[in-house]
């Protein structure tokens, strides 16, 4: 979603011309429930053009599918399904966290005033990190990483 009705709030380019009051009518428009079910909250800026025209080539969409799939891969192997369907006891057993990321993980979530499920999603998210790291632990930047993800909408709806 557009970080307020006219879409340039935080824009380099141009000006927003949304009053607070907008903005905050604009955004609790998803409640926090939805947005509680999405796994990733990612702010993406647009560029100006001459850095888009200019930016070096990134890595390769063949790559990038290389390394989903070996992840993916590596989670069935574990675990026999997806990250994304593991839940309950098979969370705990699965996630094979290091006291330091689980730590991290409860400072987080308790900061943050985290549900269990906004927990449970960043857990899940960060053994997918892991997993694309080839790591068989989850690590404190994995779960920084992850917590990261969840974050990205905090300074735009209070959440």
């Amino acid at each position: 979603m557009n970080p307020c009705p006219c879409g340039f709030r935080g824009s380099r380019q141009r000006a927003c011309r949304c009053s607070p009051d907008q903005v905050s009518r604009y955004q609790a428009r998803i409640s926090g429930p939805l947005l509680d079910r999405i796994d990733l909250h990612l702010e993406v800026s647009p560029l100006p053009a001459d850095e888009l025209l200019t930016a070096p080539a990134g890595e390769s969409t063949a790559a990038i599918r290389e390394r989903v799939t070996a992840a993916r891969a590596r989670s069935l192997r574990r675990q026999g399904m997806l990250n994304q369907q593991l839940q309950g006891q098979a969370l705990d057993a699965h996630c094979q966290a290091e006291p330091a990321a689980l730590q991290l993980l409860q400072t987080a979530a308790a900061q943050l005033a985290w549900s269990a499920r906004g927990i449970h999603r960043s857990l899940r998210v960060a053994r997918s990190i892991a997993d694309l790291a080839q790591s068989e632990t989850i690590s404190p930047a994995h779960v920084a990483e992850a917590v990261q993800y969840r974050r990205a909408l905090l300074g735009t709806n209070g959440m």
